[in-house]
């Protein structure tokens, strides 16, 4: 294991025991913990408050939770795992017959060892979760006990934000989400990479871009959040990407933005043909992530999302196995680097005017034309340097002249920096 990926999995083990919501006191404590890695500003946006057409709910914290079967056991303890509660749950303190407990039971029965995450953020419910094999050996005659020490008032929905400023106003941005309790591939990997990925651009010298980071509860944290920034978005974003599902080492899957060929699309799709990777390109739809939201009519942003195995493809989804033991650190890390490339495609993705335009520059003034004697080794890339400067007609985008050479926008960094010490761009 790489230092790196040390890392990652003593944030990861430091995460995982909370009990996150889209709401509540561990929630916060989540964001404190990847405030070590990524200086997040956070917001609170309280109860009630109208965000487009939807509402702020009540704040929800839990202490403990269980059920006493007529025996006397106890099952379904919230401090073994806290998936064992459906999130959200009101409190409850009552007995009940086995038909009037069956309703609140939830299980997964493809999966019959497996505990499932089930939620009600917006209705008031309670419930447990267990194995499809342990509720079918619960006795169905006698009284249970159901105990839920839970709590609903008003309080604050919490999400963080950092801008890491470049020279130019323009933005990319990067967006997880933080909400979910107990699953590693489904949750934690997505902050993760995002988190480790804003270290290794922090360190890019002179960035071109601005970047936004946002790590927010899906769906109506970045709800809340559009709600505040959504129309200098509009006015700044160049390219966005929703980072989720990162936590396998299966193929990348990129889902596009609605728009589909925004320059978020174009950059995804370059740096995957060119790498050798499995991948799948997969069109913009409703089901998935926060993209549905930055990609909804009024906003239209060009934002997509790049996964490894993504979401409902991994049959740990959404239950107690999605947990370390399917996890991959080597996977992360994989990912980080991934995303890293796309932003060096980004930055030197560009329109470039050479300062020679009647013919070509002389080369071997600058000493980069080679001698008879290195011409072979040399050649290719001398052809790379002649085409790339052929094409600086400030009108194209090295993206459009990487793929007239069928080369990977990436194998220019080095043309390009080149051709700015030298002062040829």
């Amino acid at each position: 294991m790489s230092d790196q990926e040390y890392k990652i999995q003593q944030y990861f083990r430091k995460l995982w025991p909370l009990c996150r919501s889209i709401t509540g006191n561990d929630l916060r404590k989540s964001f404190e913990i990847l405030q070590e890695i990524i200086p997040l500003q956070l917001y609170e946006v309280p109860s009630g408050t109208r965000v487009f057409d939807w509402e702020i709910p009540l704040e929800w914290n839990i202490e403990d939770a269980w059920l006493e079967c007529p025996n006397g056991s106890i099952i379904c303890k919230f401090k073994e795992n806290n998936l064992h509660v459906v999130n959200y749950s009101i409190p409850v303190n009552s007995e009940l017959s086995w038909e009037q407990l069956e309703p609140h039971l939830y299980t997964v029965p493809a999966l019959p060892n497996a505990v499932p995450y089930i939620t009600s953020y917006y209705k008031d419910h309670w419930g447990f979760c267990l194995s499809e094999n342990a509720k079918n050996a619960l006795p169905k005659n006698g009284i249970y006990k159901a105990v839920i020490k839970s709590e609903k008032k008003p309080g604050s929905l919490t999400y963080g934000e950092y801008v890491l400023p470049g020279k130019s106003e323009k933005e990319i941005l990067f967006s997880s989400y933080l909400c979910h309790p107990s699953m590693a591939v489904n949750e934690l990997s997505g902050p993760l990479v995002l988190s480790f990925l804003y270290d290794k651009i922090s360190k890019i010298p002179e960035r071109r871009y601005t970047y936004r980071f946002v790590i927010a509860p899906e769906t109506i944290g970045i709800i809340a959040y559009l709600s505040r920034v959504g129309q200098k978005l509009l006015q700044n974003l160049e390219a966005g990407y929703v980072i989720t599902c990162v936590g396998h080492e299966g193929k990348y899957t990129y889902k596009r933005s609605r728009q589909g060929n925004s320059l978020a699309d174009r950059i995804a799709e370059h740096v995957l043909h060119y790498e050798d990777v499995e991948k799948e390109i997969l069109d913009f739809a409703v089901g998935g992530s926060d993209e549905r939201q930055f990609c909804a009519p009024g906003f239209n942003f060009p934002v997509g999302s790049l996964m490894r195995t993504m979401y409902k493809q991994y049959p740990e989804y959404h239950t107690s196995f999605d947990n370390e033991s399917i996890l991959s650190y080597k996977g992360i890390n994989e990912t980080v680097d991934m995303y890293f490339r796309l932003v060096r495609a980004l930055e030197i993705n560009q329109k470039y005017t050479g300062k020679v335009q009647y013919c070509e520059p002389f080369l071997g003034k600058r000493d980069l034309y080679p001698s008879e004697a290195s011409w072979q080794k040399q050649n290719a890339s001398l052809y790379d340097l002649l085409h790339f400067l052929a094409y600086a007609d400030g009108e194209r985008e090295l993206l459009e002249v990487a793929e007239k050479q069928q080369k990977s926008i990436l194998e220019f960094e080095g043309i390009v920096s080149i051709c700015r010490d030298q002062n040829l761009i």
